[in-house]
């Protein structure tokens, strides 16, 4: 017998997450010119960096010998000035995985469960099954939440429910009323994550104030990340935020220092880079009408969405995703989440967008 024969059976049987391919990696495939190749697969910000972002990094870099601040404080100082939250409910986190898989490590254990949805974010699944929890998987509704569903599927056992609005990778996204309603009618012995990745591409009509839930619920996580909208992907980091109590279990299985310094202050500045956040928003609608006609000139459906990409269906999925590596677009294939038949792009510049669409009428052509 190996020693892997002795690791618990629900480690063995973890599929690992799959990113987004890089541009290196096709480029070394392919024997492509890196700085050619178009990458909308991840739901990275196009426009880079926040400017303000990259000055908090350059001022940092002589003291990088030391270790990071373990607590964060000058980050959590920001985001509770922003959102007018108490410091001490405030979990930070290498992405906001991190802090996903903090909450299941927190509430989990074998014999217990979790719910989420059919086609929800795919870190779900795997925290849960990490810790020996089961998960349990709801039918999606129009490839989105069914959250009467959702609470028919809450059991005894159950100790935590995972919500991403808006949802990754299909884009859909629950209106804040019915997803109040949702979080008041679980029992408060159930703990409700709220993943909002993407909460800020939203529309001003379809925004809704969950910090001020926090307060009414105490049974309620919300999650969010920097590597959106702020452009800070490669810099992993992300927080929870929460009631005292939660934050402080969350924080007993946190390693230290799992925030760089460079991450810390980037995503201090980045908070209160205005101008960056609008400008990223605004191209983010323009791409998206740009992205959505050009589906819809093709004859290809779209799922309505309210996230930084747009999910499709198209036929022969994977010998198209395949085509379009060839054409030096890289999409992502969703085939994972149970939809062999959609891809997912990400919006990008305006001459990003356009080269995806001209491959992709190339790739269909073929």
């Amino acid at each position: 017998m190996s020693v892997c024969d002795l690791a618990p059976g629900y480690i063995r049987a973890i599929a690992p997450y799959q990113p987004g391919k890089p541009t290196s990696e096709l480029a070394r495939e392919l024997g492509m010119d890196e700085s050619g190749i178009v990458k909308l697969a991840s739901n990275e910000n196009p426009l880079g960096v926040s400017p303000k972002a990259l000055q908090a990094m350059r001022a940092l870099l002589e003291g990088l010998a030391r270790y990071p601040d373990g607590n964060g404080f000058e980050l959590k100082q920001a985001l509770s000035r922003r959102f007018g939250v108490a410091m001490d409910g405030i979990v930070l986190g290498n992405g906001s995985n991190d802090v996903l898989e903090l909450a299941a490590r927190a509430f989990l254990a074998p014999g217990l469960s979790a719910v989420y949805s059919q086609h929800a974010f795919a870190v779900y699944p795997l925290a849960v099954q990490a810790v020996g929890a089961q998960g349990i998987a709801v039918p999606a509704k129009d490839y989105g939440h069914d959250l009467d569903a959702m609470t028919h599927a809450v059991r005894a056992d159950t100790r935590i429910v995972f919500i991403a609005n808006p949802n990754n990778p299909t884009g859909t996204y629950v209106p804040g009323a019915a997803l109040e309603s949702f979080i008041a009618g679980l029992s408060p012995d159930v703990l409700v994550v709220l993943d909002e990745a993407y909460t800020e591409y939203l529309r001003p009509e379809h925004r809704y104030d969950s910090m001020a839930w926090l307060k009414k619920y105490p049974n309620l996580v919300i999650t969010r990340t920097f590597s959106k909208v702020f452009g800070l992907a490669g810099l992993r980091v992300g927080y929870a935020l929460s009631s005292a109590v939660i934050a402080d279990l969350m924080n007993r299985v946190r390693q230290p220092f799992n925030v760089n310094s460079l991450s810390l202050a980037a995503a201090a500045a980045a908070l209160d880079d205005e101008k960056f956040i609008r400008e990223s928003y605004e191209l983010n609608c323009l791409g998206m009408d740009q992205i959505v006609a050009g589906l819809k000139q093709q004859g290809l459906s779209h799922i309505p969405s309210y996230g930084n990409f747009v999910t499709f269906k198209v036929p022969g999925a994977a010998a198209v995703f395949q085509k379009l590596l060839r054409a030096g677009v890289i999409v992502r294939p969703i085939a994972a989440y149970g939809m062999p038949d959609h891809l997912r792009v990400s919006i990008g510049l305006e001459s990003e967008n356009a080269r995806f669409l001209g491959a992709l009428q190339q790739a269909l052509a073929a």
